[in-house]
């Protein structure tokens, strides 16, 4: 590891990084704190702009709006009582009732602070860990690396909403679309229906764009979307935290950072369960139990260092194994690919000056992230009030921009406007987009690891549990599941109090 610290230094501390990382920690801040845009429709809109950079800014923006993302949901949470992110909701349940009693800055500075600290806990982890994940991952053969894809496959039960059939129905519908093209095994035509375009299969960005983008504002054409009001108080608060406040933060915020990087690197889990199970601990373990749900500090810290120590953990298989802990980070895959960079231990020997330097970047991102939470603060506030008639056309240009400029062809933007109406449909069916980008993403190497697989064995299918690693996988998934499972059944117990304090308020 030591002989790449010094060239991966050498690589990040650029200018043109720099740059790049501060431009995807404010987009990220600023898409984040407007409730209703996600912080994987920020990555998929600027996705195209990476194709354009190399693999070191490329990814350095990406995970800039990543991180940013993890912190930013805490801002609207805090202010208005309305979460920017999912996994914000938790930050919500002390953030608000903090703000309301006149610390307004103080509830900002702790999430800032708690998000920074789990980010870069996250980051060290993946920096140490993750080489020693992928030695584990060189020594798999196919039937080995078909697991490790069922293994992914998992994320789909995590994804689903609240219906794992339909999140099943979906994944289907997206391994399907992972069919089109040229099969990867005999080169013949599937599902191409005489389109020579085709041929090479479907862009991920350009369905991306469709699936996530282009619905949103087909969303927001049907119905009316109230405009929010934020009145920051003319007269803030000193934003000081107490003695005996940092004192009580330690504790939760080291423990939820150990269990945001569990839950990150685990398939199908994510930064809402992390911040859930966090939160809960966190006030079980509590000797002020009472002030939980009434402007906690503790119970603040927790799921915000939890949320973002997801970040850095997802990234973990990602790298190693080419299985993406969440959607976000599965379109960061195709940002590496681009590059000729392939999940596995050749990105940590052979493009080891790369992929030291990304991860170390990682940790200079969560600085950074720091610092513009520190001085940007009041900006952030002031873009929840911008009007929607003025961001969505905004949007609209991206989506078609950014379909366009994948391939510089304008079959790509009908591909995209395709996908936005088939999204709008499974929208109406209450049928989840992201299962369908899981399967877009693990299709192909499920079906070629499966395929070769049973080539090998001359089509016996104990190869699959023919190994230690095969039957390790199957005790992973069946452990993936469970959690996940047990997860839900946090988040959802947890959502109750969350929509009982919303109905109070």
């Amino acid at each position: 590891m030591l002989e790449y610290i010094a060239p991966a230094t050498a690589f990040l501390f650029t200018l043109e990084n720099i740059l790049w990382i501060n431009l995807g920690v404010f987009i990220g801040a600023i898409f984040a704190a407007i409730p209703g845009l996600s912080v994987i429709l920020c990555v998929i809109l600027f996705l195209p702009i990476t194709y354009q950079l190399t693999a070191i800014p490329g990814m350095m923006f990406l995970l800039g709006i990543y991180c940013a993302g993890g912190y930013a949901g805490s801002v609207s949470a805090i202010l208005i009582n309305t979460p920017g992110t999912p996994h914000a909701a938790a930050t919500m349940l002390d953030g608000y009732p903090l703000s309301k009693k006149g610390r307004t800055r103080v509830a900002l500075k702790i999430a800032l602070y708690a998000s920074t600290f789990g980010g870069v806990f996250s980051a060290f982890t993946l920096l140490f860990l993750g080489p020693q994940v992928a030695k584990v991952a060189s020594q798999l053969g196919t039937a080995e690396y078909f697991m490790v894809c069922l293994f992914g496959l998992t994320i789909i039960a995590g994804v689903s909403g609240k219906s794992i059939i339909k999140g099943v129905i979906a994944a289907c519908v997206g391994l399907l679309f992972s069919c089109v093209g040229s099969d990867s095994m005999t080169g013949y035509d599937r599902f191409t229906f005489g389109v020579d375009r085709l041929y090479l299969g479907l862009d991920l960005a350009v369905c991306l764009i469709g699936l996530f983008a282009l619905v949103e504002i087909i969303g927001k054409s049907e119905g009316f979307v109230s405009q929010i009001k934020v009145s920051m108080r003319k007269k803030l608060d000193d934003g000081i935290i107490t003695k005996e406040e940092k004192k009580r933060m330690i504790r939760p915020i080291c423990l939820s950072s150990i269990i945001g990087v569990i839950v990150g690197i685990i398939p199908g889990t994510g930064a809402s369960e992390a911040s859930w199970i966090s939160y809960s601990q966190a006030k079980n373990m509590s000797k002020h139990k009472e002030e939980f749900g009434h402007g906690s500090v503790e119970g603040i810290a927790a799921a915000e260092s939890a949320n973002n120590a997801v970040t850095g953990a997802t990234l973990i298989p990602l790298l190693t194994l080419g299985i993406p802990g969440d959607g976000t980070v599965a379109i960061m895959l195709s940002a590496l690919m681009i590059n000729g960079l392939n999940p596995g231990l050749s990105l940590f020997t052979t493009d080891g000056d790369i992929m030291y330097a990304i991860m170390l970047g990682l940790i200079l991102v969560n600085l950074f992230m720091l610092l513009q939470g520190s001085l940007l603060t009041r900006l952030f506030a002031k873009v929840l009030a911008i009007p929607q008639e003025i961001l969505t056309p905004i949007i609209v240009i991206f989506c078609f921009a950014g379909a366009y400029s994948v391939n510089k062809n304008y079959f790509d933007v009908d591909i995209a406007l395709a996908f936005g109406a088939m999204a709008w449909i499974f929208r109406r069916l209450d049928l989840p987009a992201v299962p369908i980008l899981l399967g877009l993403v693990l299709g192909n190497m499920t079906e070629t690891n499966f395929r070769r697989a049973l080539l090998l064995s001359d089509g016996d299918p104990s190869i699959f549990v023919s190994s230690g690693y095969c039957i390790a996988f199957i005790v992973l998934i069946v452990i993936a599941l469970w959690a996940i499972i047990k997860s839900k059944k946090v988040e959802m117990k947890t959502q109750k109090v969350v929509e009982k304090a919303m109905s109070e308020e």
